[in-house]
């Protein structure tokens, strides 16, 4: 026999507002440390996050979104800057330990129980090995919701300071928000891609309206990263107006106070 658990249908996105959004992130978050820690199986290990998968997925901003969407024509100039960029996120993700994955672990993937503080986690098809801090980048800045950075520094590091306690990295402060950061990045280059993509070939248009907020973003990350000068310039200059005349205004993380 199978049994089930009915989990509800109340997404964690649907119950976030200024009042809850400390209670609910530190639940996700000491449920993702659980998962950060599930073995695994010997007979069916998970697939690892490696470099092809990274590039293949940033690869999805360039394909579906500059040159796709927006109908940029690219130079070998812009073209060799974006390789560099993605070369840079790749490496930053494949430098960080290794734990389990879910790989889509936000509002949208998380259900608020009735009677248990443990949120529900639905979609982990896709789970696999990599980088711990992107499960957590993933979560704090969602592509759905936009939270102040001085609240995504303190969940932050919370959750740096649990997965040190349990033995998942050895990391300090400023070695961790870097991880994040760049990790941040390379979630957020393949999610404005496939947003994207479920406009243009799905039909899926609602998704466009999520785009700005990831690019922001993208942004915001890449101008604390001064080696990635060259890729925030362009995007300032170049994507982010075209984003801007094809779908409404590129937010910016430093504007957001509450």
């Amino acid at each position: 026999f199978l049994l089930l658990e009915d989990i509800g249908d109340q997404l964690m996105l649907s119950q976030l507002n200024a009042d809850t959004a400390d209670t609910l992130y530190q639940s996700a978050l000491a449920e993702l440390l659980h998962i950060q820690q599930l073995p695994a199986a010997s007979d069916r290990p998970l697939p690892a996050y490696d470099a092809a998968l990274l590039d293949r997925e940033m690869a999805l901003f360039r394909d579906w979104l500059l040159e796709g969407y927006l109908g940029l024509t690219l130079d070998n100039v812009e073209k060799s800057m974006l390789d560099a960029t993605f070369t840079r996120l790749r490496k930053g993700a494949l430098a960080q330990p290794q734990v389990t994955v879910h790989r889509d672990y936000h509002s949208r993937n998380l259900l608020v129980r009735e009677h248990s503080n443990r949120p529900g986690v639905i979609d982990f098809q896709d789970a696999v090995v990599g980088p711990v801090t992107y499960d957590a980048v993933s979560l704090l800045k969602d592509c759905y919701i936009q939270w102040p950075d001085k609240k995504i520094d303190h969940w932050l590091e919370t959750f740096r300071k649990q997965t040190l306690a349990a033995g998942l990295h050895r990391a300090q402060s400023d070695t961790f928000v870097q991880w994040f950061e760049l990790m941040g990045m390379q979630r957020h280059l393949k999610a404005a891609g496939i947003f994207a993509r479920l406009a243009m070939r799905d039909g899926k248009t609602r998704y466009l309206e999520d785009i700005p907020r990831t690019v922001g973003y993208l942004l915001s990350a890449s101008k604390r990263q001064p080696a990635l000068r060259h890729f925030h310039e362009w995007l300032a200059a170049v994507a982010a107006p075209r984003i801007e005349e094809r779908i409404g205004p590129v937010p910016s993380q430093e504007y957001l106070t509450q």
